[in-house]
């Protein structure tokens, strides 16, 4: 079995579970469900990262599950990401803040509701230390806009339109199970995909997009 990330070595700090989140400004859209069989299969080998090769901004908000042999959580995700770095934040069902996240070049950070900041050099390792959980955020950005990251090796299946179902790519496996119609451009974004990588696993459901794309 491969070893799960969530194996590495804790520190001692507090955690948080997933909760729900509320962000009024996303753009609603219609959900498109594809159940297509897999006909192709393309290897990905990385290559230098491009301006074109980034993901594009984005606001989503959503609903995400998480399990491995220890625990689980469920909750809200609302995310903020652009090129110039990442915002996540974590509201109780009663719309009280839980944490902030924040991810630049410079690192990440965490603020609890009592004011406590914690910092790590990236959001992969700063989850796991307070919240108890691994959050692959870089190759994340990319997955979430069924890409598969520039960084690295990548094997992509894809259906007979050409949607993506499945990326595998760093130990995990992401697959894809229904898509979002987005306006009148028929542009699609994925509405559901499942992260497995050992013993974890990471659901995560997107009600709300809001993108570059113009989207009407």
């Amino acid at each position: 079995m491969r070893s799960s990330p969530s194996d590495r070595k804790h520190t001692h700090l507090p955690r948080y579970g997933m909760i729900l989140f509320l962000f009024p400004f996303l753009v609603s859209c219609a959900p498109l469900n594809t159940k297509s069989a897999v006909i192709s299969t393309s290897l990905i080998e990385p290559s230098v990262v491009r301006d074109d090769a980034r993901p594009d901004n984005f606001g989503l908000i959503g609903r995400v599950s998480l399990r491995d042999e220890r625990q689980g959580f469920s909750g809200g995700i609302h995310w903020q990401h652009t090129d110039t770095g990442d915002e996540i934040l974590l509201l109780s069902p009663m719309g009280q803040t839980v944490a902030q996240i924040q991810s630049t070049a410079a690192g990440a950070s965490l603020t609890t509701p009592e004011k406590k900041t914690y910092y790590a050099a990236d959001i992969e390792h700063l989850t796991e230390q307070v919240l108890g959980w691994y959050l692959p955020l870089g190759g994340l950005q990319y997955w979430v806009q069924s890409m598969s990251s520039p960084t690295t090796r990548a094997s992509l299946d894809r259906d007979s339109d050409g949607r993506v179902v499945a990326i595998w790519q760093d130990d995990w496996e992401i697959t894809y199970t229904s898509y979002f119609q987005l306006g009148h451009f028929q542009i699609e974004r994925p509405r559901v995909l499942v992260l497995n990588r050992g013993d974890l696993r990471i659901k995560l459901v997107i009600d709300q997009w809001k993108t570059d794309s113009p989207i009407q």
